[in-house]
């Protein structure tokens, strides 16, 4: 590998890591939101946005989702 093949590569690692961290606050935000929300009060509207999101955020690894919480300083546990 040449000097700037690396460059290009480090580049898009370092602009791959920014894009991880901030899928990685909105998947933390999104936890929590999901956390405090009580199914008996929420609008039949949002049921199957909240089922979805749910969904994804269960068929997350547990490091990831942990990664995710403590993005944004969620108390784990």
């Amino acid at each position: 590998m040449n000097k700037q093949e690396v460059a290009l590569l480090s580049n898009e690692i370092e602009m791959l890591m920014n894009e991880r961290s901030k899928l990685l606050r909105v998947v933390g935000a999104a936890a929590v939101l999901v956390a405090n929300t009580n199914a008996e009060t929420l609008p039949i509207a949002a049921m199957g946005a909240a089922d979805t999101l749910s969904e994804a955020l269960n068929g997350l690894p547990d490091e990831t989702l942990k990664d995710a919480l403590e993005s944004v300083r969620a108390q784990v546990g």
